[in-house]
């Protein structure tokens, strides 16, 4: 259930490469159990977003996490915290095998001596049943589909409580871009707040709470993300591109 309390709040965070800002100034928050999305056109400055708020990117600006501010605080200890980001790259180990993968999730709760992995393997599999047919599978002959599942799988391995999802649908094909947004409007019921950042606006639209437009590195707008999808502006630029791939 969603509270009064944000899980994750960022304040004006700036954030790029070197000396090329991309991000300017972004403002945004996620309530407990909330799904956010992000959307707006490619060089926007989402993947960006992203690395900046796991500690991948140096950022300026405030980003405070379950109370904490996250300024100074390494990668490897968001994690630990219970942050998990699903790259865009999905960042799998092909030479292992899909059940190697998952366990390697599992490194937070090997970390903190915390029990429940097999239990927790479980509930990947049954959120995709196609990973345990493959559990044995080498990932690198994993289809595009199944190896965002095995990404997706491998950061709930951790069980997290923010889960940064940066373009899960794409490059796939329109049945398994539906099968992974199920699965992600089914982990709802897992409690876990998701950012998800999408091209794919109207998929996205559908299963958030709450939506941001990313243009340029700023946001444009933002609101209820039913709201959005009823929004001229948006409808005009994002949705018919999103009608297309779905």
């Amino acid at each position: 259930m969603v509270t009064n309390t944000a899980l994750l709040e960022v304040a004006d965070l700036h954030a790029g490469y070197g000396k090329a800002e991309v991000l300017h100034g972004i403002t945004l928050r996620a309530e407990r159990g909330q799904v956010i999305t992000v959307i707006g056109p490619n060089g926007a400055g989402k993947s960006t977003l992203l690395n900046a708020l796991m500690g991948v990117l140096q950022a300026r600006g405030r980003v405070a996490y379950d109370g904490r501010d996250l300024h100074g605080v390494a990668l490897e200890k968001r994690v630990m915290q219970g942050m998990a980001l699903v790259p865009e790259t999905r960042a799998l180990f092909g030479t292992m095998t899909v059940e190697d993968n998952l366990l390697l999730g599992a490194y937070r709760l090997a970390r903190q001596g915390r029990e429940g992995t097999r239990s927790t393997m479980e509930k990947v599999f049954a959120l995709f049943p196609r990973l345990k047919e493959r559990r044995a599978q080498l990932a690198g002959t994993l289809s595009g589909g199944e190896r965002q599942m095995l990404a997706l799988g491998r950061a709930l391995m951790s069980q997290p409580t923010l889960l940064l999802l940066d373009e899960p649908s794409l490059g796939l094909a329109p049945v398994v871009v539906r099968e992974i947004f199920r699965a992600i409007d089914g982990l709802r019921a897992t409690g876990v707040t998701i950012v998800l950042v999408e091209q794919n606006a109207r998929a996205a639209l559908e299963v958030a709470d709450h939506g941001y437009v990313l243009e340029m590195g700023e946001i444009a707008l933002e609101g209820a993300a039913s709201d959005l999808a009823q929004d001229a502006r948006v409808i005009d630029t994002y949705l018919g591109a999103a009608r297309d791939k779905t």
